[in-house]
């Protein structure tokens, strides 16, 4: 499962597909995650607030879209 210093670690390739990923995620609001000190949570609740999920639906929808395109990428 993903965590903060994952997400960090991982943050450019997260930010890059987020807008293929969640439709509602615009650049906008990645340059909020930009700004944040703390980027994983910042991401984490405008999942939830923008597709109603859980704090831990959004975590596991991360996880598993990010799971998938490191799948991809490795072929």
């Amino acid at each position: 499962m993903i965590n903060k210093a994952i997400f960090e670690e991982k943050w450019k390739v997260i930010r890059g597909q987020s807008t293929e990923w969640w439709s509602l995620m615009a650049e906008f609001d990645l340059s909020k995650v930009d700004k944040a000190d703390d980027k994983f949570t910042k991401y984490v609740t405008m999942l939830q607030v923008k597709y109603g999920y859980t704090r831990q639906q959004a975590r596991e929808e991360l996880n598993k879209r990010l799971s998938e395109f490191e799948i991809k990428t490795k072929k």
